[in-house]
Parts: C-alpha cells; sequence; structure tokens
C-alpha cells in the first residue's frame, strides 16, 4: 500500500517527477521551456508552495496563480490538448506515488483548476 501526501517532502516528490513527465512529452514541454522559460527549481518551490496552501491550508502560496498562465495563454494559445495532457500527468503521477485521502483531493483539486484555467483562457480568447 501507498502512503499519502503528508507533507512538502512528499510535494517535491510529486511535482519533480510530474514536470519531469511534461518536460519529456514535446506535445507541452515548449510551454514551459521555449514560452514561459521556467527556471525549474524556482519554479518548483513555487508549486510546492501553491499545494501546500491547496491541500494543507498552510498560508505560504501569496501569489496569483492564474495571472501567469494568462500571460503565457497571450504568447502561445493553451489549447484543450495542453489542459488534458497536464491533467493526465498529475494524476497519473499521483497515482504512481501515493494514494489516501489527500492524493485525492489533490486530483480533484487539479481538476478544478484545469476547468478553470481552460474557462478562464477561453474567455480571454473569445471563445
Amino acid at each position: 500500500m501507498k502512503k499519502d501526501i503528508t507533507d512538502r517532502n512528499d510535494l517535491l516528490q510529486l511535482l519533480t517527477l510530474f514536470y519531469n513527465k511534461l518536460l519529456a512529452d514535446k506535445s507541452i514541454s515548449y510551454l514551459f521551456t521555449d514560452v514561459a522559460k521556467i527556471d525549474l527549481p524556482h519554479h518548483l518551490d513555487i508549486l510546492v508552495n501553491f499545494w501546500d496552501s491547496v491541500l494543507f491550508q498552510n498560508d505560504v502560496y501569496r501569489k496569483n496563480a492564474m495571472q501567469p498562465h494568462l500571460i503565457l495563454h497571450q504568447k502561445s494559445p493553451l489549447q484543450k490538448h495542453h489542459f488534458e495532457t497536464w491533467l493526465r500527468y498529475f494524476n497519473e503521477t499521483v497515482d504512481e506515488l501515493f494514494e489516501g485521502e489527500k492524493a485525492f483531493l489533490a486530483k480533484e483539486r487539479a481538476l478544478s483548476i484545469a476547468t478553470v484555467m481552460q474557462i478562464k483562457v477561453s474567455q480571454l480568447s473569445g471563445r
């Protein structure tokens, strides 16, 4: 039996493997490497803070998560398949590493986040 997500170390493990998968997939990796030009270690720290706030209600993320994605969308439009790919890799990675209440909640929140973000970028595009 796998353990549940319990702390920041688990989040770092999850997000590191998840981003390794995203960055290995040419259908989506260019958004991170060529368009957003993320600094992965710095980005992982921000993501751990975000998910720490989402899953454990720790007040460590104080940014607007939507804004960078709206800017990214203006540079290179985010398509439905990007959200589907992101969500597939996220769920796959959670399932590969963890199981339990927080693992389930992470997948549930990821679906909500992807859905809201897709609606927002569609509105920005006028679709």
